[in-house]
């Protein structure tokens, strides 16, 4: 395992600004004067970031937020860098996004205040959990612009809450509250705007100082339950527990247990 890593990634980036400290990586889109609205530099700086963070050992958790109190309106539509890549082009990079995002082997949690519109709200919802304030927004926004769903919503909304739900919230394209974003069941939790950070960053360090190969196991389980039958989700949980019982980890699980301590885990 590498030396912990605090503070400010190394990195520079336009277009975001990413932290590290006790296991946790924040990820913070920064385009405040567009609502952090997603343009060429953010989405290929994403692609980065991800990739990244998913090799890192000294990230167990990775949070995403917006800046100065919006989450994402979306892809930036006035991108002037947009007319030098070809719209397809564009649109697999959006893919790779998407796909390092559902991908990552660490649990990830979206920090939702203010607006959370089009791929912005399918980004949101790409992470594990989802915890918004009281004044955060949802919509996918697209069949307002002429567009269809994308980043992965056609994908993932009808297995978050349903077909008919799904294609009330992307047809319809309404604007939706954090309270009625509850009710659809793709928020985990909504808090008053004063709550929000000291909220997600207790959750975040309790997954930090969860077990991480056992985490990224039930991680994978879970996301992969929809294209499993019960025969192979058992084979598949058999795997995983084989794998965890050769794990430094369980055992210091177990000693822990029978000491009345908590555990101290290492990812090994």
């Amino acid at each position: 395992m590498s030396a912990p890593h605090t503070g400010a990634d190394p990195a520079t980036y336009e277009t975001l600004l990413v932290e590290r400290a006790d296991g946790v990586a924040t990820v913070t889109l920064n385009r405040p004067h567009r609502k952090n609205a997603a343009n060429i530099t953010m989405w290929d700086e994403l692609g980065e970031v991800l990739a990244g963070l998913a090799r890192a050992d000294d990230v167990r958790v990775v949070v995403v937020t917006g800046a100065q109190g919006e989450f994402c309106s979306g892809a930036d539509l006035s991108d002037e860098g947009a007319l030098h890549r070809h719209q397809l082009a564009q649109m697999r990079i959006v893919g790779d996004v998407c796909l390092a995002l559902h991908r990552m082997p660490k649990p990830t949690i979206a920090k939702v205040d203010g607006v959370a519109a089009g791929a912005g709200m399918n980004l949101a919802l790409a992470c594990d959990l989802v915890v918004a304030s009281d004044r955060a927004r949802f919509s996918e926004i697209f069949a307002k612009r002429g567009l269809s769903v994308d980043f992965g919503g056609s994908w993932l909304l009808p297995r978050l809450i349903g077909v008919h739900k799904a294609k009330e919230l992307v047809l319809l394209a309404d604007i939706i509250d954090a309270r009625e974003a509850r009710e659809f069941g793709f928020v985990n939790r909504v808090l008053p705007v004063a709550e929000l950070d000291a909220f997600v960053a207790d959750w975040a360090a309790r997954l930090a100082a969860g077990p991480p190969i056992a985490l990224s196991l039930s991680k994978r389980l879970l996301d992969s339950s929809f294209n499993a039958t019960l025969e192979q989700a058992l084979d598949d949980e058999g795997r995983a527990q084989t794998i965890n019982f050769a794990t430094k980890d369980t055992v210091e699980a177990i000693t822990a247990f029978i000491q009345k301590r908590p555990p101290e885990f290492h990812g090994r």
